[in-house]
Parts: C-alpha cells; structure tokens; sequence
C-alpha cells in the first residue's frame, strides 16, 4: 500500500491507486470474516471461553498496514512525489535571455537557465502579505562591471515564502547570494501563484516597470539537482517507512507468540 499510493502508479493512474486499496480492504474485510466466524464456532460448539486465533492477529496487523501504508504513501506523494512527477512532464528552456523573451514563450516549461550575466535585481524587490509573506525579485541582466540593466519588461521573477522583510529589504529567497546561480524552477502551485502576481503588481507600481506576462520561479544553481532532490527525499521516507514497519511487525508476531504460549494455545 506504501509503494502503490507512493509513486508513479498514483501520478498516472490514480483511479487504478485507490482500486488497488479498495482491494486491500476487501481483503482484510475478508480476513475479519474469516475470523468472527471461527471465533463464533469456537464459542458455540468447542468452549465457552475466548480461544484466540491467529486469523484474529492477521486481521489486526493487516488493517494496520493498510491504513499505515495509505496514510504515509499519501503523504510522501503529495510532500514530494507528485511535485517531481509534475516537473518531469515539463520541458527544460537553456540559455534564456530575459532581455529578450517573454514568459508566454515558456508556458511549458519547469527548469530554466540563463544567459551568462543573468543576476537578481535586488533593489526592485516586493512582497505580499496574506498569512505568510510572498516575496519577488525580478531577474535581469548586468555587465561586467555589475550594473543591473534596465528592462523594457519583466517576465522572469525569483520568488520565495516568508524570505524577505515587509518593508522589501532583506530578499534572501532561494540562492539569492550564489554568484554561480543562474538557473530556476518554475512555481506550480496555483495558490501561490495568484499571491506571487499581487506582489509583481505592487512593484509594476512602485518601480514603474512592466511584467506582461511574469513567470514564477525558485533561484537556484542547479534545477535539476534540486529536483532529483524531490525524488531521493521520498524513497528515503518510503524505505525508512518499510524498515519501521517490518520491525513493528516482527515486534508483534514475538509478543503474540509469547501470549498464545502462555494461554496454553500454541
């Protein structure tokens, strides 16, 4: 149940997913079955007293798997898995020149790097605040001597959660301060997007710039490092998960050996 509402199979086909955990709780419905009945003729034609079974521990066990495995597959998919799988199935854009394309141009695009020279503009700045404080800070070009360039638009914006002072200073968003940093990953999420777009509109204002049609992304040396990163996070969460559990499950068969014996049952 870990692996199957974990990975690839939960992304792709989510209706076949849940069918397969349906299937396992039919099949541990079947178990509990199994087991009242037995108890039940135990009691009825055999004892009057109680008369553990094994059934009952496998159904026990197993109901704890399934829903254990549910609920933490769950939650590696949707801390990790999902995000990976929803870049994967963009496209890579190299070389970008911000001074020059616009951000319609790369709809369908989740890693970007740029032209050499391409830098954070970190005196044109913003944020909103709605809970948390949605920072941006808009990318551009600089020369040698490291003056920024002004543009006639801005489309490409670094942007962070709760990374920079209400007053815009102090963006430390990302890797705002890595010189070698010249890559992205493009914000997906819509709701943070819709927050993202209220803090660029705030600086179009202030700086009297233009952003037609600005991209969301996460400043950082390497794109892709960054989102394999994704990836190796949840199956180390899924095999230390898997460990866990086989430990637990050992843990219980000894115990239940041990009080069966001593019921005089084994």
């Amino acid at each position: 149940m870990l692996g199957v509402t974990s990975f690839y199979l939960h992304f792709s086909r989510p209706v076949w997913c849940w069918l397969f955990v349906g299937l396992a709780g039919l099949f541990v419905c079947g178990i509990c079955t199994s087991a009242c009945q037995y108890c039940c003729y135990k009691i009825r034609y055999v004892a009057a007293e109680y008369d553990p079974t094994w059934l009952i521990f496998l159904f026990f066990s197993s109901l704890i798997a399934v829903i254990l495995g549910v609920t933490f597959g769950d939650m590696i998919y949707e801390s990790f898995m999902q995000r990976y799988y929803e870049y994967t199935n963009l496209n890579d854009f190299n070389f970008v020149d911000v001074s020059k394309m616009r951000g319609e141009e790369l709809m369908d695009g989740a890693r970007l790097t740029f032209q050499p020279g391409t830098s954070l503009d970190l005196r044109k700045t913003t944020s909103f605040i709605n809970v948390n404080t949605y920072c941006v800070a808009p990318i551009t070009r600089q020369d040698n001597n490291g003056v920024k360039s002004e543009l006639a638009n801005y489309d490409f914006w670094a942007v962070g959660l709760n990374c920079c002072n209400a007053d815009n200073t102090d963006f430390h968003c990302g890797e705002y301060n890595n010189p070698k940093a010249r890559g992205a990953i493009r914000v997906l999420e819509d709701d943070d997007r819709a927050f993202y777009r209220l803090a660029v509109q705030q600086a179009e204002g202030l700086y009297h710039i233009k952003a037609q049609h600005p991209l969301f992304l996460y400043w950082t040396e390497d794109p892709h490092g960054e989102m394999e990163s994704w990836r190796e996070e949840g199956y180390k969460f899924f095999f230390i998960a898997m460990l866990v559990h086989f430990a637990f499950q050992i843990l219980m068969v000894m115990l239940a050996v041990l009080g069966f014996r001593k019921m005089g049952h084994l």
